[in-house]
């Protein structure tokens, strides 16, 4: 038996197709079904049902999950040869939330520097809500994520870094002397809102706030973009949920903030990752470089995130 037949195997039923398996492993069709032939032979067993549809036997069931952890056993040795060589190879999967790519938190200059380092790792990018990324990194479809927190509880095998902290504030029309320079969480319960989209760190904690204090906030509007919030609040449509505005940017947008109060509402910035299995090697080199660009922000009041 030999680890190239299990991962022939492997590769077989996860494609359920003989011609889809071969061409996905590089391999002639006559070849790879010789190979599955021969470790049958070796096994004294027959592991595929080979219908329209090919699917495991009952043994091959069995017989999966050991082949499975077999060629991930050999990964994890190459990859900790080349942690002790000083070679990084293999794919680092990122998360990232709607504008968060900026000059303070500048991701993209992490993620090229380390692309020059090491050439041979590949770099996948998705841009998605907190609650998704979250969601993908349960599944093991994303390695490290930056998400907005949402105020839910976080599981105990999620590793998180809070990266930046600011606060949240309505916007309204920088003419509009209806509200003063505070409003109670409470007093928003009868006004259309402007908010970004459920999923999003923001939203989350706007939201949970609202349910504790006895309402369901009247959404009038969403967009994914905080720049778009500003600009229907300026035209009255509105009041804004929004983090927190320098004056100059309030200027900019044509609005002015109030400060929420009875609660104060917090967002917050993390980075996230999975305690409960090892990562690659080339992960957690990244890892560490996003958490030393990023950490030590410290809180902060200018900045405009969605998750």
């Amino acid at each position: 038996m030999e680890l190239r037949q299990l991962r022939y195997f492997v590769t077989v039923v996860e494609e359920a197709n003989f011609t889809r398996a071969a061409a996905r492993l590089h391999l002639a069709q006559p070849g790879l079904s010789a190979q599955i032939r021969q470790l049958e032979r070796e096994l004294g067993q027959q592991l595929l049902d080979r219908g329209r549809t090919v699917t495991p036997t009952e043994i091959g069931t069995a017989v999966l999950k050991h082949a499975r952890a077999a060629l991930a056993a050999t990964e994890r040795i190459t990859e900790t040869v080349d942690e002790f060589a000083g070679l990084l190879r293999g794919h680092v999967r990122v998360g990232l939330i709607s504008g968060a790519a900026t000059e303070e938190l500048n991701v993209a200059a992490v993620l090229a520097d380390f692309h020059d380092d090491h050439p041979e790792v590949g770099i996948s990018l998705t841009e998605d809500t907190s609650e998704r990324m979250l969601a993908m990194l349960g599944q093991g479809e994303l390695d490290v994520a930056l998400i907005g927190m949402t105020g839910a509880s976080m599981d105990s095998t999620i590793g998180v870094d809070v990266v930046l902290e600011t606060s949240i504030v309505a916007a309204v029309a920088a003419d509009d002397r209806t509200h003063g320079d505070d409003i109670p969480l409470n007093d928003l319960r009868d006004h259309p809102l402007i908010c970004l989209p459920r999923g999003t760190g923001i939203r989350g904690v706007f939201e949970r706030s609202c349910a504790a204090a006895g309402f369901e906030p009247n959404v009038a509007f969403e967009a994914a973009a905080p720049p778009l919030l500003l600009q229907l609040a300026a035209r009255r449509l509105g009041i804004a949920v929004v983090p927190g505005l320098t004056p100059a940017e309030a200027t900019a947008f044509g609005v002015r903030t109030i400060r929420i109060t009875e609660p104060e509402l917090r967002g917050r910035l993390a980075l996230v990752w999975r305690t409960d299995r090892p990562a690659g090697p080339a992960a957690k080199v990244l890892l560490g470089q996003l958490r030393i660009a990023l950490g030590g922000k410290g809180t902060r009041t200018t900045a405009r995130h969605t998750a």
